[in-house]
């Protein structure tokens, strides 16, 4: 005997999904999300809301998806670029609405980027762009994009995330530390500065990572870093040790004061 239609599956993972939002999704969000076979991303219950871990890398919540992609607002024929490839899900719902061949993807570690093409290639979506590259660096040879989501947490958004961010694009971030995050959409002004846009409730995301953090590597640098730029500036210095993660080996030797 056949299993159970995916199709309708999804229209009650769907319908699980705004029950716990309390409101409804994006239609072009729910749609998409409607279109994409969930099970070739998610190994083990793809269809409930939950989240969970799988090949080295966490799995958003259908619920989490919906949040982010709500917030960032996709339409047509935007480029998009998603930062944390995860197993490819999000990119796949983003294709179904932007066009695969619009959508970027990128990720620290090898193995996931190499796992997120597996799947979206299953699914149907050879088209979207995967890449190891460091997210808080961005994608710069495909810049600028319309739409920029961070399916990580961070403080502020990365100065060269905003550089990549088109005069009237949008970037979503989960905006915090820890238990404290909330999604935040940002847009820039006027004199091309990012302002904050919309917030769209909490959740709960792993720290951005940048080269020398992913999975596998000897040491996670940002710890190090971290306890010396803290040691050094105390934790309300107005360049602490959160706001510039990338470029903190060259202010803590003295090179960039």
């Amino acid at each position: 005997m056949d299993g159970p239609d995916p199709t309708v599956l999804r229209e009650d993972m769907l319908d699980s999904v705004e029950h716990s939002l309390g409101r409804s999704i994006a239609p072009a969000v729910r749609e998409a999300m409607a279109t994409v076979p969930r099970e070739e991303f998610v190994g083990e219950a793809p269809y409930a809301n939950r989240a969970g871990e799988q090949g080295g890398t966490r799995v958003l919540s259908p619920a989490t998806v919906a949040r982010l992609l709500s917030a960032l607002d996709p339409d047509a024929g935007e480029e998009t670029l998603v930062v944390g490839a995860g197993v490819g899900y999000t990119a796949a719902v983003l294709a179904e609405v932007a066009g695969a061949r619009h959508v970027h993807a990128i990720d620290i570690s090898r193995r996931v980027v190499y796992d997120a093409r597996q799947n979206l290639s299953a699914a149907g979506y050879d088209a979207v762009l995967v890449d190891r590259a460091d997210g808080a660096r961005g994608l710069p040879a495909y810049a600028p994009f319309d739409r920029i989501l961070v399916e990580a947490a961070a403080v502020e958004p990365p100065h060269d995330l905003a550089d990549q961010l088109a005069s009237d694009g949008r970037l979503v971030l989960p905006r915090g530390r820890g238990a404290d995050q909330s999604v935040v959409a940002y847009e820039p002004d006027d004199s091309g500065e990012l302002r904050e846009a919309e917030t769209a409730g909490p959740v709960s995301l792993s720290p951005l990572l940048v080269e020398g953090e992913q999975a596998g590597a000897g040491v996670r640098n940002r710890t190090r870093r971290e306890d010396a730029e803290f040691s050094e500036q105390g934790y309300f210095a107005k360049t602490g040790w959160e706001q510039e993660w990338i470029d903190w080996d060259d202010r803590l030797t003295g090179t960039d004061r």
